[in-house]
């Protein structure tokens, strides 16, 4: 049975591996007779596998979409790949972010110890342009993520904005990616209340295996309180401007700020920033490559001013000939 078992996945794996099979080539493949590999494909069908045969010399087999999607057999490189390639996905820009997260989370809880190694291997071997990395543990994210699809209590280390690090113990409900971070969204046990926290300041405690229930949430409340923590919570300047661009455009932008764009027409956009500081708000903003109007916030439309003084004075500072903008001599190093 063991064997008739093993020999029905190695159908199944060369079946995705190729379009289509002839009986003969999977015969001589798998070290049987052609019978035999006729029996196999009709268990195969009594499992649910669309196999579809086709009659003749030049006939044989190919694995039909189906309603429900097979179990993918990965070789050792294949399994690699789709981590790695998952990984990237999942601190990306490129809308998939937590469903790549959920399809690594499955992949690693089953992976054995020696691709993940070769998993972390890669990750460690790897270097990025500086600015670009990510910020986040991917270890971390995924230990959250499991802990949610498994509806499981996490313990964790919290880094506040001060440097100081508090033990947390939450049921954690959803993770929410904004820009360059990610947040848990998590009913937190000590408190007795809804909490936010952002990832890469947790550092995950050994599991305990306590289960909980779930809270009704929906997706877009979860979204929303989120939003509304966040830019309630730590940014203390607000502002509305007018982009003259489309909305979608500016939407597609990296974000590193709380933002909230609403078109107007097909040209122009609303756009609410909350930041720290105006100065970084102003910075970004002025990455948009498009006319802008500030219609609320001082703050962000003293910084404009400012930006423009300094850009104006180093667009007519005359390094060249070693002119200082103040009229003092300096002294320029040969360019290397």
């Amino acid at each position: 049975m063991l064997e008739t078992s093993a020999r029905l996945l190695e159908v199944l794996s060369l079946l995705q591996i190729r379009r289509d099979w002839t009986s003969a080539e999977l015969a001589s493949r798998l070290g049987v007779s052609a019978r035999t590999v006729r029996a196999d494909i009709v268990r195969l069908r009594s499992l649910g596998y669309l196999v579809d045969a086709r009659p003749g010399v030049s006939g044989g087999y190919r694995l039909a979409a189906g309603s429900a999607l097979p179990p993918l057999l990965l070789d050792d490189d294949e399994a690699v790949a789709v981590a790695v390639g998952l990984a990237a996905a999942a601190t990306g820009r490129l809308g998939v972010e937590e469903t790549s997260l959920t399809a690594l989370a499955k992949l690693e809880q089953v992976l054995p110890a020696h691709l993940r190694h070769r998993v972390d291997a890669v990750r460690q071997a790897t270097s990025v342009v500086p600015g670009a990395e990510s910020r986040l543990d991917l270890s971390v994210l995924g230990a959250v993520s499991s802990a949610i699809r498994g509806h499981e209590r996490l313990r964790f280390g919290y880094t506040k904005p001060g440097g100081a690090e508090e033990p947390r113990h939450v049921e954690p409900q959803r993770l929410v990616s904004w820009g360059p971070f990610w947040y848990l969204l998590a009913w937190d046990l000590q408190r007795d209340d809804w909490r936010v926290f952002r990832v890469d300041r947790m550092a995950p405690r050994a599991p305990t295996g306590a289960r909980f229930r779930p809270r009704l949430i929906l997706e877009k409340d979860v979204v929303a309180f989120v939003v509304g923590r966040v830019a309630a919570g730590a940014r203390t300047h607000h502002a509305r401007v007018l982009v003259h661009a489309p909305a979608a455009v500016v939407a597609a932008m990296i974000v590193p700020l709380p933002v909230d764009v609403q078109a107007v027409d097909e040209t122009t956009c609303i756009v609410e920033v909350s930041a720290d500081d105006p100065r970084r708000a102003a910075l970004w903003l002025a990455q948009l490559d498009a006319d802008i109007e500030v219609i609320e916030g001082d703050e962000l439309a003293e910084s404009f001013r400012e930006l423009a003084s300094r850009f104006g004075r180093a667009s007519s500072a005359r390094r060249a000939t070693g002119h200082a903008s103040d009229g003092q001599r300096r002294s320029i190093p040969p360019r290397a």
